[in-house]
Protein backbone atom coordinates (compact mmCIF):
# COMPACT_ATOMS: atom_id res chain seq x y z
CA UNK A 1 0.00 0.00 0.00
CA UNK A 2 1.61 3.21 -1.19
CA UNK A 3 1.25 5.59 2.30
CA UNK A 4 1.52 9.13 2.17
CA UNK A 5 2.60 9.95 5.85
CA UNK A 6 0.67 12.88 7.69
CA UNK A 7 3.10 13.91 10.52
CA UNK A 8 0.70 14.88 12.88
CA UNK A 9 0.01 11.40 13.45
CA UNK A 10 -2.96 10.83 16.68
CA UNK A 11 -4.03 8.17 18.45
CA UNK A 12 -7.32 7.30 19.72
CA UNK A 13 -8.61 4.88 21.96
CA UNK A 14 -11.72 2.91 20.26
CA UNK A 15 -15.14 1.60 21.10
CA UNK A 16 -16.77 -1.38 19.08
CA UNK A 17 -18.73 1.49 16.26
CA UNK A 18 -15.47 3.28 15.85
CA UNK A 19 -13.28 0.13 15.17
CA UNK A 20 -15.58 -1.06 12.85
CA UNK A 21 -15.47 2.62 11.14
CA UNK A 22 -12.18 1.80 10.38
CA UNK A 23 -12.21 -1.85 9.69
CA UNK A 24 -10.51 -1.55 6.53
CA UNK A 25 -7.24 0.37 7.54
CA UNK A 26 -6.92 -2.08 10.48
CA UNK A 27 -6.89 -4.87 7.83
CA UNK A 28 -4.39 -3.28 5.91
CA UNK A 29 -1.79 -2.74 8.60
CA UNK A 30 -2.44 -6.38 9.27
CA UNK A 31 -1.81 -7.12 6.28
CA UNK A 32 1.50 -5.32 6.11
CA UNK A 33 2.77 -6.22 9.36
CA UNK A 34 2.73 -10.08 8.15
CA UNK A 35 4.05 -9.59 4.67
CA UNK A 36 7.21 -8.22 7.07
CA UNK A 37 7.63 -11.29 8.66
CA UNK A 38 6.05 -10.26 12.12
CA UNK A 39 5.08 -12.90 14.46
CA UNK A 40 1.33 -11.90 15.26
CA UNK A 41 -0.73 -15.06 14.81
CA UNK A 42 -0.94 -15.62 11.02
CA UNK A 43 0.51 -17.67 8.19
CA UNK A 44 1.89 -15.43 4.92
CA UNK A 45 0.39 -14.42 2.80
CA UNK A 46 -2.58 -13.33 4.68
CA UNK A 47 -5.78 -12.00 2.47
CA UNK A 48 -7.18 -8.92 3.31
CA UNK A 49 -10.67 -10.03 3.13
CA UNK A 50 -9.15 -12.57 6.52
CA UNK A 51 -7.88 -9.56 7.95
CA UNK A 52 -11.17 -7.63 8.06
CA UNK A 53 -13.13 -10.19 9.53
CA UNK A 54 -10.72 -10.98 12.25
CA UNK A 55 -10.86 -6.81 13.11
CA UNK A 56 -14.31 -7.43 12.81
CA UNK A 57 -14.38 -10.46 15.48
CA UNK A 58 -12.67 -7.93 17.59
CA UNK A 59 -15.15 -5.19 18.04
CA UNK A 60 -17.83 -7.38 20.30
CA UNK A 61 -14.75 -7.99 22.36
CA UNK A 62 -13.90 -4.23 22.74
CA UNK A 63 -18.09 -3.49 23.30
CA UNK A 64 -17.75 -6.32 26.60
CA UNK A 65 -14.59 -4.62 28.04
CA UNK A 66 -12.78 -7.41 27.38
CA UNK A 67 -10.40 -5.31 25.03
CA UNK A 68 -9.01 -2.04 24.81
CA UNK A 69 -7.88 -1.16 21.22
CA UNK A 70 -5.85 1.65 19.92
CA UNK A 71 -5.41 3.04 16.42
CA UNK A 72 -2.49 5.86 15.39
CA UNK A 73 -4.22 7.89 12.79
CA UNK A 74 -2.35 9.76 9.98
CA UNK A 75 -5.05 11.34 8.38
CA UNK A 76 -7.67 8.25 6.92
CA UNK A 77 -5.12 5.98 7.67
CA UNK A 78 -3.76 3.81 10.17
CA UNK A 79 -0.49 3.66 11.06
CA UNK A 80 -0.23 2.04 14.08
CA UNK A 81 -2.32 -0.20 16.76
CA UNK A 82 -2.07 -1.77 19.81
CA UNK A 83 -4.13 -3.58 22.03
CA UNK A 84 -4.77 -4.69 26.19
CA UNK A 85 -6.76 -7.82 26.56
CA UNK A 86 -8.33 -8.47 29.77
CA UNK A 87 -9.09 -12.17 31.68
CA UNK A 88 -12.54 -12.89 32.35
CA UNK A 89 -11.23 -15.07 36.03
CA UNK A 90 -12.23 -12.70 38.73
CA UNK A 91 -8.36 -13.32 40.35
CA UNK A 92 -6.66 -11.92 37.47
CA UNK A 93 -8.54 -9.19 37.28
CA UNK A 94 -5.51 -7.13 38.35
CA UNK A 95 -3.33 -8.08 35.26
CA UNK A 96 -3.54 -7.30 31.39
CA UNK A 97 -1.94 -8.87 28.37
CA UNK A 98 -0.29 -6.07 25.56
CA UNK A 99 -0.83 -7.83 22.35
CA UNK A 100 -1.03 -6.91 18.45
CA UNK A 101 1.48 -3.69 18.66
CA UNK A 102 2.02 -3.01 15.10
CA UNK A 103 3.35 0.14 13.36
CA UNK A 104 3.01 0.49 9.42
CA UNK A 105 6.51 0.05 7.39
CA UNK A 106 6.21 3.11 5.69
CA UNK A 107 5.37 4.99 9.73
CA UNK A 108 8.71 3.70 11.38
CA UNK A 109 11.58 5.05 12.71
CA UNK A 110 9.62 7.86 14.54
CA UNK A 111 9.19 6.50 17.75
CA UNK A 112 5.32 5.73 17.26
CA UNK A 113 6.10 2.25 18.83
CA UNK A 114 6.98 3.81 22.20
CA UNK A 115 4.35 6.25 22.27
CA UNK A 116 1.70 3.22 21.36
CA UNK A 117 3.57 1.16 24.41
CA UNK A 118 3.29 3.91 26.52
CA UNK A 119 -0.01 5.54 26.12
CA UNK A 120 -1.69 1.09 26.73
CA UNK A 121 0.51 1.32 29.79
CA UNK A 122 -0.89 4.63 31.14
CA UNK A 123 -4.12 3.75 30.33
CA UNK A 124 -3.62 0.37 32.42
CA UNK A 125 -2.54 2.41 35.44
CA UNK A 126 -5.34 4.68 35.10
CA UNK A 127 -7.88 1.36 35.39
CA UNK A 128 -6.19 0.19 38.43
CA UNK A 129 -3.95 -2.49 36.26
CA UNK A 130 -1.03 -3.26 38.31
CA UNK A 131 0.94 -5.96 36.41
CA UNK A 132 0.98 -6.20 32.01
CA UNK A 133 2.58 -9.08 30.33
CA UNK A 134 3.16 -9.87 26.91
CA UNK A 135 5.30 -12.54 24.36
CA UNK A 136 6.83 -12.04 21.75
CA UNK A 137 9.11 -13.97 18.94
CA UNK A 138 12.95 -14.66 20.86
CA UNK A 139 15.19 -12.61 19.11
CA UNK A 140 12.94 -10.18 17.11
CA UNK A 141 13.68 -6.25 16.92
CA UNK A 142 10.66 -6.15 19.23
CA UNK A 143 12.27 -7.37 22.30
CA UNK A 144 14.72 -4.11 22.01
CA UNK A 145 11.74 -1.74 22.21
CA UNK A 146 10.38 -3.84 25.44
CA UNK A 147 13.77 -3.91 27.77
CA UNK A 148 14.43 -0.36 26.98
CA UNK A 149 10.89 0.25 28.21
CA UNK A 150 11.56 -1.37 31.72
CA UNK A 151 9.98 -4.70 30.89
CA UNK A 152 11.03 -7.68 32.87
CA UNK A 153 12.10 -11.04 30.71
CA UNK A 154 10.71 -13.74 32.28
CA UNK A 155 11.83 -16.59 30.13
CA UNK A 156 11.77 -18.40 26.71
CA UNK A 157 8.96 -21.52 25.41
CA UNK A 158 10.51 -23.24 22.09
CA UNK A 159 8.93 -23.33 19.36
CA UNK A 160 5.76 -21.86 20.57
CA UNK A 161 4.49 -20.39 17.39
CA UNK A 162 5.22 -20.14 13.74
CA UNK A 163 6.61 -17.45 11.92
CA UNK A 164 4.68 -16.39 8.67
CA UNK A 165 6.49 -18.35 6.79
CA UNK A 166 5.68 -21.31 8.72
CA UNK A 167 8.55 -22.51 10.97
CA UNK A 168 8.09 -22.78 14.57
CA UNK A 169 9.89 -19.94 16.50
CA UNK A 170 10.65 -19.91 20.27
CA UNK A 171 8.40 -16.97 22.12
CA UNK A 172 10.08 -15.27 24.77
CA UNK A 173 7.66 -13.77 27.76
CA UNK A 174 7.95 -10.15 29.70
CA UNK A 175 5.86 -8.66 32.31
CA UNK A 176 5.82 -4.80 33.59
CA UNK A 177 4.56 -3.95 36.93
CA UNK A 178 3.06 -0.91 36.11
CA UNK A 179 1.63 0.25 39.87
CA UNK A 180 0.92 -1.39 43.26
CA UNK A 181 -1.90 -3.47 44.14
CA UNK A 182 -5.55 -1.76 44.42
CA UNK A 183 -8.73 -1.38 42.97
CA UNK A 184 -9.04 -2.74 39.23
CA UNK A 185 -11.93 -0.72 37.16
CA UNK A 186 -11.03 -2.23 33.44
CA UNK A 187 -14.00 -1.04 31.86
CA UNK A 188 -11.96 2.50 32.39
CA UNK A 189 -8.88 1.25 30.19
CA UNK A 190 -10.26 2.33 26.89
CA UNK A 191 -11.57 6.14 27.89
CA UNK A 192 -8.36 6.41 30.09
CA UNK A 193 -6.94 5.62 26.41
CA UNK A 194 -8.76 7.86 24.66
CA UNK A 195 -7.83 10.46 27.04
CA UNK A 196 -4.11 9.81 26.69
CA UNK A 197 -3.93 9.60 22.64
CA UNK A 198 -2.24 12.01 21.33
CA UNK A 199 -0.45 13.60 24.86
CA UNK A 200 2.42 11.19 25.04
CA UNK A 201 5.72 11.82 23.80
CA UNK A 202 7.56 9.67 21.22
CA UNK A 203 10.83 8.56 22.15
CA UNK A 204 13.50 7.94 19.17
CA UNK A 205 13.55 4.38 19.13
CA UNK A 206 12.65 1.63 16.54
CA UNK A 207 9.16 1.29 15.68
CA UNK A 208 8.26 -2.50 14.65
CA UNK A 209 5.64 -4.89 13.51
CA UNK A 210 6.93 -7.29 15.28
CA UNK A 211 4.97 -6.84 18.37
CA UNK A 212 2.92 -8.84 20.96
CA UNK A 213 1.45 -11.63 19.75
CA UNK A 214 -2.02 -13.34 20.87
CA UNK A 215 -0.78 -16.78 19.79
Amino acid sequence: MDMEMDMNVKVRGLDGPQLLAVVDELADLLVDTVDDGASIGFLAPLGRTAAVDWWRERAAGVAAGQLAVWAALSGDQVVGTVSLAFPDKPNSRHRAELVKLMVHREARGEGLGRRLLTIAEDAAVAAGITLLHLDTETDSPAEHLYRSAGWTRAGVIPDYAASPAGVLRPTTLYYKRVREGGAVDAGAVAVAGAGAGSGVGADAVADLGAGTPTR
